[in-house]
């Protein structure tokens, strides 16, 4: 089982929980979260293929009345 996160060059990434038989797989995969805005790190790790995923947040939407 892939770690639940990595870092790489000092930015944290979440593994998306899913394992793939192989980097094509992987890499429509990232396809589609980078098209959702995402940062991604496709990992081969003794065998199995991981995607780790990070976006910023932009932008804080606060629900409901004040206190």
């Amino acid at each position: 089982m892939p770690a639940s996160h990595v870092t790489v060059e000092g930015k944290k990434y979440m593994w998306d929980g899913e394992t793939y038989p192989g980097e094509k797989e992987a890499g429509e995969a990232k396809k589609k979260y980078e098209a959702d805005g995402f940062e991604v790190q496709v990992v081969n790790e003794e065998g199995q293929v991981a995607v780790y995923t990070r976006r910023v947040v932009t932008e804080i939407v606060l629900e409901g009345a004040p206190p």
